[in-house]
């Protein structure tokens, strides 16, 4: 995995990574887990290694303010983990190598396309693919909604993607039907919807497994 996504010379990057968590993460992750691999060539085999906001500005042409906000975002999708150690102190970094599997292995072909006489046609799949925790943990990130990807992954499983009857269309419009649900549950405190009972008897059987 490593060596399609560093190099000494040059940072390469995997398009699909970039779409899945945008552009300036995907060129400082790609040059973490470079340093990564110069420090395990060197003998670190804990997978900590650390790195300077100088360094790092001089190989990617971040600056400070990009850099903490990519980091912020890195961390939360729980692609990278952070701490600082040492006297004086420095940032250390540890790449989370699942994760990042996990996007790279995500092979759910969402739109095809054919060349016919010069022409490109977009082909539009029209079954629904199941999202991964990551893409609804980066969607619920940007919404700022507090909702927790694997409980939302883990009660869609339960039910078979299924809305009522029918086969799950949009996750992404679920997922913002449970923020209304969030809000209206504030707002009116009394009451139960269906979908309010149907969470809540998943979570307290969950307690019972």
């Amino acid at each position: 995995m490593k060596h399609l996504l560093s190099s000494t010379a040059f940072l390469v990057l995997n398009k699909h990574l970039a779409q899945q968590i945008g552009l300036n993460e995907a060129v400082l992750l790609a040059d973490l887990i470079s340093k990564e691999e110069y420090f395990i060539a060197n003998g670190v085999t804990d997978g900590w290694f650390f790195n300077t906001e100088t360094n790092i500005e001089k190989d990617t042409t971040l600056n400070a303010y990009h850099q903490r906000k990519c980091l912020k975002n890195l961390k939360q999708l729980n692609l990278i983990e952070i701490k600082r150690k040492g006297i004086p102190a420095k940032q250390y970094f540890k790449i989370n190598e699942e994760q990042v599997l996990q996007i790279l292995n995500n092979l759910s072909i969402k739109n095809s396309t054919t060349i016919n006489k010069n022409k490109q046609i977009t082909i539009t799949n029209k079954y629904f693919n199941k999202p991964t925790i990551l893409e609804v943990k980066k969607y619920c990130i940007e919404r700022k909604n507090n909702i927790e990807a694997e409980s939302f992954i883990n009660f869609y499983e339960s039910k078979g993607w299924m809305v009522g009857k029918n086969k799950m269309k949009d996750w992404k419009a679920a997922v913002r039907t449970w923020e209304m649900r969030n809000k209206n549950k504030k707002n009116k405190p009394k009451g139960m919807s269906k979908l309010d009972a149907q969470i809540n008897a998943w979570q307290e059987a969950k307690k019972l497994i």
